[in-house]
Order: structure tokens, then sequence, then C-alpha cells
């Protein structure tokens, strides 16, 4: 019998011929990220060996610079364990900081056919690679560190076959959402993404759908390799890997094919994902106070040159705050040879350096009482960005961006229709 995508991986990681759903699998965890939320004082826990310095990743994020003393004194002691192990895969606040599942993907970190853990619950951004990533507990990143190993109850896997193109003015965001709206929650499942439409995804484009995996519930969210994927890495990480590919009699708890050209521009309603969106007509009109776009899902460059142009030669709307959060500073100095940064500050947005931010509303964008956001980010569960009161609407860049030039939730094809895009 076959074995999926993340059943392969599983098995070369235990040292397996073959894994099925139900195994409790003990697995050799090939690289460990730890962030500055693994510092913090009242969870943190003296480390007094590494299994390999070389398989860690330390990348300051959440709170970047650090906003008020306990997050410097996480960071502090950060920087204690990284000189303390030599470790060299460290980033820091500065040149080369930013989100640390979009510094794995920019470093080329989350190889094909291997495990990452990270204590951060959007890890399975790396299943993008080929990667099985997943977020795992405070205790469970530790003995990984500390021992080389993790462990996981394997669970069934669902397969989405992509076929078709997206639409102009439709993305991923937007696929994820129609996924999280038509079938709901994933929980004690795995997701595969295959087919010949993948060839029509960037690997961005890809990162947001398994990043977003996590608010399905799902265990893990793995793409099949092709050449894009494969080229991606090579040109990053001249470290050796093995990709996995399903096997052609691999068992799955269900396969659904997608026909991509069917998505449309989406938006999820306010405190929760899972069946609770509509399209972006039906809540058109609804006044904001916040936009923003940011956060590990929706931070890339093409995110913000989407944003670009839909705001090119417009003003933000009196009494609505417009904020963008790249992905990493890498991505905010691309957007600033590209002409984007400049747009977007002209039409009033306010760009931060690259961060978490607002998106878990620790700094830079926390939410007042009864105030409304429209969010690219990765969750609008009730108090997730500020305020338990405010009320978070989530949605493509695009759509964010229009919303925030009009004011209110707004569909982006009736600005881009109107030809202001450079």
């Amino acid at each position: 019998m076959g074995m999926t995508v993340v059943e392969k991986i599983l098995a070369r990681a235990s040292g397996h011929a073959t894994v099925a759903p139900g195994d409790l699998i003990v697995a050799n965890a090939d690289t460990v990220v730890l962030i500055d939320p693994s510092f913090y004082p009242g969870i943190w826990r003296e480390i007094l060996k590494l299994d390999d310095p070389r398989k860690i990743v330390v990348v300051f994020d959440h709170r970047v610079p650090a906003p008020d003393r306990t997050v410097a004194g996480m960071h502090a002691i950060g920087r204690d364990f990284v000189a303390r192990f030599g470790i060299d895969r460290f980033f820091d606040v500065g040149y080369d900081q930013g989100i640390s599942h979009v510094i794995v993907a920019e470093r080329g970190y989350a190889l094909p056919g291997t495990v990452l853990v990270c204590s951060d619950s959007h890890t399975g951004s790396g299943g993008a690679f080929n990667c099985a990533a997943r977020g795992v507990g405070a205790p469970d990143l530790v003995y990984a560190a500390a021992t080389g190993q993790t462990w996981f109850e394997l669970c069934p896997t669902i397969r989405y076959e992509l076929h078709g193109c997206l639409r102009p003015g439709v993305v991923t965001k937007d696929l994820f959402l129609w996924l999280a709206q038509t079938f709901g929650d994933h929980s004690d499942h795995n997701i595969e993404f295959g087919g010949p439409a993948l060839a029509t995804l960037g690997m961005d484009a890809r990162r947001t759908l398994s990043t977003m995996g996590t608010e399905l519930n799902a265990e893990f969210s793995v793409f099949e390799p092709d050449d894009v994927l494969l080229n991606y890495i090579r040109e990053r990480n001249p470290a050796p890997f093995e990709a996995q590919y399903p096997d052609a009699d691999a068992t799955y708890a269900e396969r659904r094919d997608l026909d991509l050209a069917t998505i449309e521009p989406l938006v999820a309603l306010p405190d929760r994902i899972i069946r609770n969106a509509v399209p972006v007509s039906q809540a058109a009109g609804e006044r904001i106070h916040q936009a923003f776009i940011g956060s590990c899902a929706n931070g890339n460059l093409d995110d913000l040159a989407a944003a670009a142009r839909v705001v090119a030669g417009r003003r933000v709307a009196p009494g609505v705050r417009f904020l963008v959060t790249p992905g990493s500073q890498a991505i905010y100095r691309q957007a600033v040879a590209a002409g984007y940064i400049g747009v977007l500050v002209n039409a009033g947005a306010v760009v931060t350096n690259a961060t978490c931010g607002a998106c878990g509303g620790g700094h830079m964008g926390v939410l007042g009482p009864n105030e409304t956001c429209i969010t690219a980010s990765t969750r609008n569960y009730k108090g997730r960005m500020g305020d338990p009161s405010a009320r978070i609407y989530m949605a493509s860049p695009a759509t964010v961006a229009a919303s925030a030039i009009a004011g209110t939730i707004t569909h982006a094809g009736e600005f881009l229709q109107q030809g202001a895009v450079t």
C-alpha cells in the first residue's frame, strides 16, 4: 500500500519502511526554530545541551524592536542562548530580521522531505516546500532542540487536486477562504496539495495556503514537489535533500478536485473563519477604522505589489489607519526598490519594519474598543488584534487596500477597473 507525502516524510524521519494513520511516530527533527516568545521568562527553561547547534534557527519576530522591558528581557535571554551554543543561524533586530516563517522560506531552511518544528502555530507554512513543518508546544520544542527528536500521531490525509488558473484579482488567500467556507474544519487530518495548477502558483502563493492550513485545523499542510519548488530551494540552500512524492496508490481520506477558475474574492466575517466567508459584495459598505496587510501569510512582495496597484494615485480615507508590515526586511528593501513603498506611503499608509506586529495584537496596531478592522493576516477571532469588542474581517491584500481607500469594505475591482495601475 502506497503512502502520501507526509507519510513518506515521517517514515524517512523515523527510520521505518512504512507508516500509516494512527501510528505514534518518533521522528528526527531536521530543523528546530526558536522565536522570541520561546525565551519568555515565564516559560523558558535553560537548555543544558543541544543535539546539534547546526539544526537550530533563532528568529526574533513577534515583538521587534522590543516594545517593553519584558520583551527586551526575552531578547537578552535569546542572545545569551545563541552565544553560549555558537548558533550561526540567528536573526536579530536589524538588516536580516523578519517573521520566522518568512525567514525560513527566504533562506531555504524548510528542505523538501525533512521535518521542521517551531513553537509558533503557523509553522505549517514550511509545508509549501514539501517539508513536514508543524508548530509544537514549548516543552516539545525544548525536547527537540536537546535530543534532536520529536513525535506525532499520524493522521489521515485529504488530497486537493488543483486545476485551472486563478482569475485576475483572485489570489490564494481567496482560495483559502473558499476552502474554509466549503469544506470547513480539517481537524485530525493532513492536507496535501498537488495537480497541474501548481505550475501557475508561485512559492509565496503556495506558502499563503500552507500557512493558513493552521486555520483549517490541519495537522500538516504540504505540497507535492515540482520544478518551481525544487529550483527555489536549490537557489537558496546548497544542503542535500530528498523530496518526497506521493505514491500512485497512496490512500487518502478523501480526494477533492478544485477548479481555480471558479474562485472569487471573499471576505471572512468577524470572530471566526470556518464556514464564515462571503463574497466581498455581501460585506461591502461596512465602515472600517483600520486596514492591515502583513503577517507570515500575506506580508510578501506580491502582496505589497497588489496593494500598491490599488492605492496608486489615491489617498486613504479619513478616519482609517492603513498599516502595512512586510514579512521581512529583505521584502521591505525589494518593495522600496520596486517603488511600492513610495506608492503606499504617498497614499497615506504607515509602513512598519518587519515583525508579526498587529497580527497578534501585540504592538504597532492594536485595536481599541468597538473598532472594525479588515486584515490580510492569519486570524480574526475575538480579541486577536486587541480589544475583544473589536470586529475583525479577513480578506486578500487587494481587498484590504481597496477598503482602506474607500473607508468601507470594498471590492478591489472597483479601483483597478478605473485604470490607476502601476
